[in-house]
C-alpha cells in the first residue's frame, strides 16, 4: 500500500538500514510485542523512528495520544504534522525492496510519458500526445515515438475519467491516431505492447545546435542516476571539445534522483567553478542537527563544489526548460547555480520541494515496510530556499507546452526551446527548416502539464543521497 500527498513528489535517500544509522545514534532496545494488537509493534517503530528523525518531530503527538491500533499506512499518517499543508511529501511503502529499486529507475512498464489533452470541441474523448519513450523499453522497440497520439487503449476510447487507469494491465494494445485539422483521430495503426521491466537511461537526448556564433548544447535529461555518471560528464566532455558557448538543459520531465548525481551536474554547468567551496547545506531537526554536529563538526552537512574536468567554463548563463513536474533534484540544480550566475527558467512553475526524507527500514527484518519521512531542508550558498511552496520557482518566461504534435528533441521549432533559442540569438525560430508536422500545429486544453507518467503509481519525484551527513 502506498500513502501519497498530492503528486506524491518526493525528495528521498536510498534505503538505508537502521543498523547504519544506530551506529551512529544508539537507541534502547525495543523487545516488546503484543498479540491483541498485530499492529502494536510495527506502529511502535514508525513513531519511534519518525520521533528520531522526522523534521517536524517537534510537533508531533505525543506517542500516548496516538492510534496504534491503525494498520501501519494509516498510523503513519495520522502522525504527520500538517499533511498536505506542512508536509506534503512523507509516504510509507509495504515493500522497500520494490521501492528502493523504482528510486534507482527499475520498474515494471512500457515506458511512455505523456500529455493528456482533450482530443474533440465536445470534450468527450482525450488523446495522449507521447512525451517521450524511455530507451530500451517495450513502447521503443515497438516504434512509439514523441508526437505520436494515442487515442484508444485496450480498444477503448480515452476519457478524462479512465485514461489514468487504462495502463493497468500488463499487456496493451495502443490504436493511434491523426491530427485531421480540427480533432484527433483514431487511424488503422496499432501497436501491441507488454510490460517488462527497464532501467531508465536519463540521458533521452543530447545534441549541439549552431546558430552564428552560437554553439548551444541541448540536454534532455530524466533522473539523477549514479549509474550514468560517466555519461553524463561524456556528454558535457563532448560538449566542452566542440565549443558549446550557451546550454539549454532540459528538465521537464525530471523529478530529482541521486543528490550526488545533481552535484556533479552543477559542477558541470557552474560558471568559475572553484572546487572545495560551498555549494549547499543541509538543515535538519534540532535532535539530528545536535548529533550530528558533535560528532562529526559544525559543517558536516555542507556540500562543497566539485573538480570536474569539464566544466564548461566560460558560461554566464544557463537556460533551464521546467514544468510542472520538474521537482526536488532538478530544483536544487538551479538553486545552487542561482547565486553565481544567470538561470533563465522557460515553461511552467517547478513543483516546489526544498525538504528531503531517508528511507528507513527495519534492520531486525521484522517487517518489510519502508518509510520516508521528511528530515531536512536545502539551501544555496548564500542560504537561499524560497521555491519550497506550491508555486515553486516562477519561470522566467511563462510558456505553455500545448502545442502539438510534439516536435523531436533538438528542433528548433519545439515550443520551448524555440524560446530559449531566440532569447540567445536575438532571432524567432523560422519553420523553414523544421520536421513537416509542423503544419499540423494546434494549441490544445491540457488536462495534467506535468507529463504523466503511464503509471500514476510510479510517479515518484525523488531526491536521494547516497551516504548520511558524515559518512565517507
Amino acid at each position: 500500500m502506498k500513502i501519497k500527498y498530492w503528486s506524491l513528489i518526493i525528495l528521498v535517500t536510498v534505503s538505508f538500514s537502521c543498523k547504519k544509522l544506530t551506529e551512529i545514534f544508539p537507541k534502547d532496545e525495543d523487545n516488546t510485542s503484543n498479540t491483541t494488537n498485530p499492529n502494536a509493534d510495527v506502529n511502535s517503530w514508525i513513531f519511534d523512528e519518525m520521533k528520531n528523525y522526522y523534521l517536524w518531530e517537534n510537533q508531533m503527538v505525543a506517542k500516548t495520544a496516538s492510534d496504534n491500533k491503525l494498520a501501519p499506512a494509516d498510523y503513519f499518517e495520522s502522525i504527520l504534522v500538517k499533511p498536505g499543508d506542512l508536509d506534503r511529501f512523507s509516504w510509507i511503502e509495504e515493500d522497500v525492496e520494490a521501492l528502493t529499486a523504482s528510486l534507482q529507475g527499475i520498474n515494471k512498464v512500457v515506458g511512455i510519458r505523456f500529455t493528456p489533452f482533450y482530443a474533440n470541441t465536445e470534450k468527450t474523448k482525450v488523446a495522449l500526445s507521447v512525451a517521450y519513450s524511455l530507451k530500451g523499453s517495450p513502447a521503443e522497440k515497438a516504434g512509439i515515438k514523441r508526437g505520436d497520439f494515442i487515442v484508444k487503449v485496450n480498444g477503448q476510447d480515452l476519457t478524462s475519467e479512465n485514461y489514468s487507469a487504462a495502463f493497468s494491465p500488463d499487456n496493451l494494445k495502443f490504436t493511434l491516431g491523426d491530427y485531421n485539422g480540427s480533432e484527433i483521430v483514431a487511424n488503422s495503426k496499432t501497436v501491441d505492447v507488454v510490460k517488462a521491466e527497464v532501467q531508465t537511461n536519463p540521458i533521452q537526448h543530447y545534441s549541439i545546435i549552431e546558430k552564428g556564433n552560437k554553439k548551444i548544447g541541448y540536454l534532455v535529461y530524466l533522473q539523477f542516476l549514479t549509474k550514468y555518471d560517466a555519461d553524463i560528464r561524456n556528454v558535457f566532455k563532448e560538449f566542452k571539445s566542440k565549443g558549446v558557448n550557451e546550454l539549454v538543459l532540459d528538465l521537464r520531465y525530471n523529478g530529482g534522483g541521486y543528490i550526488s548525481s545533481s552535484d556533479i551536474i552543477s559542477s558541470l554547468i557552474v560558471k568559475n567553478l572553484k572546487p572545495g567551496t560551498l555549494m549547499s547545506k543541509q538543515e535538519w531537526n534540532t535532535q539530528m542537527t545536535s548529533a550530528y554536529k558533535s560528532k562529526y563538526g559544525n559543517d558536516v552537512f555542507d556540500t562543497d563544489w566539485l573538480n570536474e574536468s569539464n566544466n564548461l567554463g566560460s558560461l554566464n548563463r544557463v537556460f533551464v526548460l521546467t514544468s510542472k513536474g520538474t521537482a526536488s533534484a532538478s530544483e536544487l540544480v538551479i538553486n545552487n547555480l542561482k547565486p553565481y550566475m544567470d538561470v533563465i527558467l522557460i515553461g511552467d512553475n517547478t513543483y516546489g520541494k526544498n525538504v528531503g526524507s531517508i528511507t528507513l527500514s527495519d534492520d531486525k527484518k521484522r517487517w518489510k515496510w519502508g518509510m520516508q519521512p521528511i528530515v531536512l531542508r536545502t539551501v544555496n550558498s548564500l542560504g537561499q530556499s524560497d521555491y519550497g511552496t506550491k508555486d515553486g520557482f516562477t519561470p522566467t518566461f511563462k510558456v505553455t507546452d500545448n502545442a502539438i504534435p510534439f516536435m523531436p528533441f533538438g528542433d528548433v521549432n519545439e515550443t520551448l526551446l524555440s524560446v530559449a533559442i531566440q532569447q540567445i540569438t536575438g532571432v524567432a525560430a523560422s519553420s523553414s527548416n523544421a520536421n513537416a508536422r509542423i503544419k499540423g500545429i494546434k494549441k490544445v486544453d491540457v488536462l495534467n502539464s506535468a507529463y504523466p507518467l503511464e503509471n500514476p503509481k510510479l510517479e515518484i519525484r525523488d531526491m536521494y543521497i547516497e551516504k548520511l551527513p558524515g559518512q565517507k
